[in-house]
Protein backbone atom coordinates (compact mmCIF):
# COMPACT_ATOMS: atom_id res chain seq x y z
CA UNK A 1 0.00 0.00 0.00
CA UNK A 2 2.70 2.51 1.10
CA UNK A 3 4.46 1.49 -2.27
CA UNK A 4 1.27 2.30 -4.62
CA UNK A 5 0.72 5.97 -2.32
CA UNK A 6 4.18 7.14 -3.18
CA UNK A 7 4.39 6.56 -6.93
CA UNK A 8 1.03 8.48 -6.65
CA UNK A 9 2.72 11.07 -5.17
CA UNK A 10 5.56 10.95 -7.45
CA UNK A 11 2.64 11.18 -10.11
CA UNK A 12 1.20 13.99 -8.69
CA UNK A 13 4.56 15.59 -8.02
CA UNK A 14 6.19 15.31 -11.66
CA UNK A 15 3.46 16.23 -13.52
CA UNK A 16 3.41 19.78 -11.28
CA UNK A 17 6.62 20.22 -12.06
CA UNK A 18 5.92 19.79 -15.94
CA UNK A 19 3.22 22.05 -15.39
CA UNK A 20 4.77 24.35 -13.96
CA UNK A 21 7.60 24.74 -15.78
CA UNK A 22 4.74 25.03 -19.32
CA UNK A 23 2.94 28.16 -17.37
CA UNK A 24 0.23 25.92 -15.81
CA UNK A 25 -1.31 27.10 -13.00
CA UNK A 26 -3.00 24.14 -11.61
CA UNK A 27 -3.22 20.39 -11.75
CA UNK A 28 -5.94 18.12 -10.86
CA UNK A 29 -6.04 14.84 -10.19
CA UNK A 30 -8.98 11.85 -8.64
CA UNK A 31 -7.77 11.64 -4.78
CA UNK A 32 -8.75 8.06 -4.00
CA UNK A 33 -11.64 5.67 -3.05
CA UNK A 34 -13.06 4.73 0.13
CA UNK A 35 -12.27 1.04 -0.24
CA UNK A 36 -14.59 0.24 3.07
CA UNK A 37 -12.86 2.60 5.45
CA UNK A 38 -14.84 5.83 6.53
CA UNK A 39 -14.77 9.34 4.95
CA UNK A 40 -13.28 10.30 7.89
CA UNK A 41 -10.48 8.13 8.07
CA UNK A 42 -9.59 8.65 4.05
CA UNK A 43 -9.98 11.75 4.43
CA UNK A 44 -7.31 11.87 7.16
CA UNK A 45 -5.51 10.26 5.03
CA UNK A 46 -5.47 11.98 2.06
CA UNK A 47 -5.00 15.27 4.04
CA UNK A 48 -1.58 14.00 4.74
CA UNK A 49 -0.57 12.57 1.85
CA UNK A 50 -0.98 15.80 -0.29
CA UNK A 51 0.30 18.02 2.76
CA UNK A 52 3.62 16.03 1.77
CA UNK A 53 3.11 16.34 -1.84
CA UNK A 54 2.89 20.63 -1.45
CA UNK A 55 5.78 20.35 1.01
CA UNK A 56 8.31 18.55 -1.42
CA UNK A 57 6.80 21.33 -4.31
CA UNK A 58 7.32 24.42 -1.68
CA UNK A 59 11.15 22.80 -0.95
CA UNK A 60 11.83 22.94 -4.81
CA UNK A 61 9.94 26.64 -5.22
CA UNK A 62 7.15 25.33 -7.30
CA UNK A 63 4.07 27.72 -7.15
CA UNK A 64 1.07 25.92 -8.40
CA UNK A 65 -2.40 25.00 -7.29
CA UNK A 66 -2.97 21.29 -6.48
CA UNK A 67 -6.39 20.26 -6.92
CA UNK A 68 -8.54 17.41 -6.10
CA UNK A 69 -11.37 16.67 -8.34
CA UNK A 70 -14.70 16.30 -7.49
CA UNK A 71 -16.08 12.44 -8.49
CA UNK A 72 -18.53 11.17 -10.05
CA UNK A 73 -19.15 8.07 -7.49
CA UNK A 74 -20.27 7.68 -3.66
CA UNK A 75 -17.31 5.03 -3.82
CA UNK A 76 -15.00 7.46 -4.39
CA UNK A 77 -13.47 10.29 -1.71
CA UNK A 78 -14.45 14.03 -3.35
CA UNK A 79 -17.36 15.18 -2.60
CA UNK A 80 -17.80 19.42 -2.74
CA UNK A 81 -17.36 19.22 1.16
CA UNK A 82 -14.43 17.58 1.45
CA UNK A 83 -12.56 19.23 -1.47
CA UNK A 84 -13.11 22.22 0.03
CA UNK A 85 -12.46 21.55 3.50
CA UNK A 86 -8.96 20.25 2.48
CA UNK A 87 -8.60 23.73 0.23
CA UNK A 88 -8.96 25.44 3.77
CA UNK A 89 -6.73 22.89 5.52
CA UNK A 90 -3.78 23.02 3.32
CA UNK A 91 -1.54 25.15 1.23
CA UNK A 92 -1.46 25.33 -2.14
CA UNK A 93 -4.78 23.29 -2.22
CA UNK A 94 -7.84 24.35 -4.50
CA UNK A 95 -10.81 22.34 -5.98
CA UNK A 96 -11.16 21.38 -9.20
CA UNK A 97 -15.02 21.18 -9.68
CA UNK A 98 -16.40 19.19 -12.27
CA UNK A 99 -19.84 19.48 -12.07
CA UNK A 100 -20.48 16.45 -14.23
CA UNK A 101 -19.25 14.39 -11.72
CA UNK A 102 -21.41 16.09 -9.20
CA UNK A 103 -24.48 15.82 -11.20
CA UNK A 104 -23.37 12.40 -11.95
CA UNK A 105 -22.54 11.92 -7.89
CA UNK A 106 -26.12 12.73 -7.30
CA UNK A 107 -28.07 10.45 -9.46
CA UNK A 108 -29.14 13.56 -11.43
CA UNK A 109 -30.04 16.31 -9.11
CA UNK A 110 -27.80 19.24 -9.23
CA UNK A 111 -28.36 19.81 -12.43
CA UNK A 112 -30.07 23.74 -12.45
CA UNK A 113 -28.89 27.43 -12.38
CA UNK A 114 -29.88 27.87 -8.74
CA UNK A 115 -28.07 24.55 -7.74
CA UNK A 116 -25.11 25.60 -9.46
CA UNK A 117 -25.58 28.94 -8.21
CA UNK A 118 -25.66 27.72 -4.92
CA UNK A 119 -22.09 25.87 -5.39
CA UNK A 120 -20.24 28.92 -6.90
CA UNK A 121 -22.00 30.77 -3.87
CA UNK A 122 -20.40 27.49 -1.39
CA UNK A 123 -17.04 28.21 -3.22
CA UNK A 124 -17.06 32.05 -2.22
CA UNK A 125 -18.10 31.84 1.03
CA UNK A 126 -15.71 28.90 2.06
CA UNK A 127 -12.65 30.05 -0.25
CA UNK A 128 -13.48 33.56 -1.14
CA UNK A 129 -13.03 35.45 -4.56
CA UNK A 130 -9.74 34.00 -5.21
CA UNK A 131 -12.01 30.38 -5.51
CA UNK A 132 -13.93 32.27 -8.54
CA UNK A 133 -11.32 33.79 -10.00
CA UNK A 134 -9.04 30.75 -10.82
CA UNK A 135 -11.49 28.29 -11.46
CA UNK A 136 -10.94 25.22 -12.92
CA UNK A 137 -13.48 23.46 -14.22
CA UNK A 138 -14.39 20.42 -15.88
CA UNK A 139 -17.70 19.63 -17.66
CA UNK A 140 -19.15 17.14 -20.01
CA UNK A 141 -22.77 15.50 -20.94
CA UNK A 142 -22.82 12.20 -18.46
CA UNK A 143 -24.40 8.72 -18.21
CA UNK A 144 -25.17 7.68 -14.69
CA UNK A 145 -27.01 5.38 -12.37
CA UNK A 146 -28.15 5.41 -8.78
CA UNK A 147 -24.23 4.78 -8.18
CA UNK A 148 -23.15 7.47 -9.61
CA UNK A 149 -21.11 8.13 -12.79
CA UNK A 150 -21.02 5.11 -15.92
CA UNK A 151 -19.41 7.42 -18.25
CA UNK A 152 -18.96 10.64 -20.63
CA UNK A 153 -21.38 11.71 -23.56
CA UNK A 154 -21.25 14.64 -25.75
CA UNK A 155 -23.23 17.37 -24.52
CA UNK A 156 -26.00 16.89 -26.52
CA UNK A 157 -26.42 13.05 -25.93
CA UNK A 158 -26.94 13.63 -22.23
CA UNK A 159 -29.76 15.46 -19.54
CA UNK A 160 -26.62 18.13 -18.19
CA UNK A 161 -28.05 21.68 -18.29
CA UNK A 162 -24.52 23.11 -19.48
CA UNK A 163 -26.24 26.36 -20.83
CA UNK A 164 -27.68 27.00 -17.24
CA UNK A 165 -23.89 26.07 -15.78
CA UNK A 166 -22.56 28.78 -18.17
CA UNK A 167 -25.11 31.32 -17.03
CA UNK A 168 -24.15 30.63 -13.40
CA UNK A 169 -20.55 31.35 -14.26
CA UNK A 170 -21.29 34.03 -16.38
CA UNK A 171 -23.16 35.58 -13.20
CA UNK A 172 -20.32 35.29 -10.55
CA UNK A 173 -17.96 36.51 -13.15
CA UNK A 174 -15.80 33.85 -12.74
CA UNK A 175 -12.48 33.31 -14.26
CA UNK A 176 -9.84 30.76 -15.15
CA UNK A 177 -10.61 27.79 -17.42
CA UNK A 178 -13.23 25.28 -18.27
CA UNK A 179 -12.61 21.93 -19.69
CA UNK A 180 -14.52 19.91 -21.70
CA UNK A 181 -13.90 16.00 -21.08
CA UNK A 182 -16.77 15.19 -23.42
CA UNK A 183 -15.51 12.48 -26.43
CA UNK A 184 -16.04 15.32 -28.81
CA UNK A 185 -13.40 17.27 -26.97
CA UNK A 186 -13.12 20.07 -29.27
CA UNK A 187 -16.78 20.38 -30.75
CA UNK A 188 -18.26 20.80 -27.11
CA UNK A 189 -15.45 23.21 -25.87
CA UNK A 190 -16.34 25.62 -28.93
CA UNK A 191 -20.02 24.83 -28.03
CA UNK A 192 -19.72 26.10 -24.65
CA UNK A 193 -17.38 28.96 -25.93
CA UNK A 194 -20.27 30.40 -28.23
CA UNK A 195 -22.96 29.77 -25.65
CA UNK A 196 -21.22 32.14 -23.18
CA UNK A 197 -20.41 34.37 -25.68
CA UNK A 198 -24.08 34.88 -26.40
CA UNK A 199 -25.48 34.94 -22.74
Amino acid sequence: MWEKREASKKRIIDAAKRAYACGAFSVCFHAGFYQGRTPAEIYEIIKAELKDIVERLQQQSIDIWIRPETTGKATQFGTLEEIITLSNELEQIMPCIDFSHMHARSAGKLNSYEEFYNVLEILEKELGKKALKEMHVHVSGIEYSAKGERYHLNLKDSDFKYKELLKALKEFNCKGVVISESPNIEEDALLMKKCFEEL
